[in-house]
């Protein structure tokens, strides 16, 4: 069996793992890169995508899933198996991603018209995108799942995202059963909504993800944090905007405004208004809805008791783009938008017209990663460009890594000494930055005796 690290060696973003065995090519994962990797996505993918016979999605976030409409337009024809929630969510996420992609190809050929050069063609288009669903095949949690007599897989709930997965893959080769296992994104503890992540019995082989692999969270003070920021903020005249993935964050923000602070304080909040300004967010939130298998018990109890997990009164949410760009002239209210990174979408101009305000506030809620915008903000350069325009930051800047939909140091490595029988033969961490994989690494070496490898871009690996 071969496996070819494509994307999050070494980086966060882009996982994509390919496989060779038993005569069969396939893929776990084909996310797109962002930040200082994002050129990647046009090289052409290490391996022919004709010549893949299936892929196993772990979730539907676009640095494990962005690429698919383009692995189709190259001629990928196989099946793509997922969990219910991660088939529902993956199909919104990408039809944004293309209109992100024809937009930004668009405002490009805009620029090289005027300099007299050739149009480039968008990554992938709306239509791409829309055909992937026709390859999308729903599996359940925790039921093998056989693709021939020498492979099968079953997923874990990996409690990162509503229907993410960890993946267990069971290779017969030559009469020797070998068990490789994906984390995919593991989950913080507690996450708002759905369950924490599953344990495995076994593996041989175990592919891990280290995003936080050198950082401990703090949930509990960074709710309260998040109210005081919001409370006092707001008390100013200055405005709370909030960069969120639409898919997951968002969700799970609202749900710890309305349910993790005590009773007194949301009442200070009710004085607030807060807008969800993400179109996806809008119809995430529809399907978080839909899929009430993946919640926790937490989350089931308030259903039967008919209390709502997300909706409360002063939740205002804006749909159209005038409806946006109003609020541009509004002070003392809440904004929560995507992207998450700060890359694309309506974020960008909610910074543009708050990021230079000294009575604003920008909390980040999730990674971002190297050479992003909201990296950028987030590591304290005191100045930006955003659509080309100088911004001078001088809003206060918080990072609430605590609320992060990733499991911290401590949570990934408490996933690890919960295998059963451990880890037998070699642990690969992937989907990190280099000092977090490396912190990772030293402290693995001392729980386990498997073999720790950082893999480097495109490296291959017989196992």
């Amino acid at each position: 069996m071969k496996i070819k690290f494509c994307g999050a060696a070494k980086t966060v973003t882009g996982s994509c793992y390919y496989i060779e065995a038993c005569g069969r090519k396939f893929l776990v994962d084909c996310g797109m890169f962002q930040g200082k990797c994002e050129n990647l996505n046009k090289e052409d993918f290490p391996f022919n995508p004709n010549e893949l016979d299936f892929m196993i999605l772990t979730h539907s976030h676009i640095d494990h899933s962005g690429r698919i409409p383009l692995l189709i337009k190259k001629g990928f024809k196989g099946g793509i198996y997922c969990t219910s929630a991660t088939s529902e969510l993956v199909d919104i996420m990408l039809r944004d991603s293309a209109h992100i992609q024809e937009k930004e190809a668009e405002w490009e050929n805009k620029k090289r018209l005027r300099k007299g050069l050739e149009p480039i063609e968008a990554l992938y288009t709306i239509d791409d995108a829309i055909k992937v669903k026709e390859f999308l095949f729903s599996v359940p949690y925790d039921k093998p799942q056989k693709i021939d007599e020498n492979i099968s897989f079953t997923l874990k709930d990996a409690g990162h995202l509503l229907g993410s997965a960890i993946v267990v893959l069971e290779i017969n080769e030559k009469d020797k059963i070998k068990k490789v296992t994906f984390t995919g994104d593991l989950g913080n503890f507690n996450i708002p909504i759905i369950k924490d992540y599953e344990y495995i019995e076994e593996t041989d082989y175990l592919i891990t993800e280290s995003t936080y692999g050198n950082r401990i969270h703090e949930i509990e003070k960074q709710t309260e944090d998040l109210y005081s920021i919001i409370v006092d903020t707001t008390k100013m005249g200055g405005n709370v905007i909030i960069p969120s993935f639409a898919v997951g964050r968002t969700q799970e923000i609202l749900y710890i405004l309305n349910h993790y602070i005590d009773i007194e304080k949301r009442k200070n909040l009710k004085t607030v208004e807060i807008y969800i300004d993400s179109p996806l967010a809008i119809q995430a939130t529809e399907i978080f809805e839909k899929h009430k298998e993946c919640y926790d018990d937490e989350a089931l109890d308030l259903l039967n008791n008919d209390i709502d997990l997300i909706n409360f009164e002063n939740i205002r949410i804006i749909k159209s783009t005038e409806e946006s760009m109003a609020l541009n002239e509004k002070k003392g209210i809440v904004i929560i938008s995507s992207s998450g990174m700060c890359e694309a979408g309506r974020i960008k101009h909610h910074l543009k017209h708050n990021i230079w305000r000294e009575n604003s506030s920008i909390v980040f809620v999730g990674y971002q990663a190297e050479g992003t915008l909201g990296r950028k903000i987030l590591d304290g350069e005191k100045e930006i460009k955003i659509y080309g325009e100088k911004m001078v930051v001088k809003a206060k800047i918080y990072n609430m890594q605590g609320l992060s939909g990733h499991a911290d140091m401590n949570g990934i490595l408490n996933w690890i000494m919960n295998i059963k029988k451990g880890v037998k033969n070699t642990i690969f961490i992937t989907h990190g930055d280099v000092d977090a994989q490396e912190n990772l690494k030293t402290e693995l070496e001392s729980i386990t005796k498997a073999e720790i490898i950082i893999p480097n871009m495109f490296d291959e690996y017989i196992i």
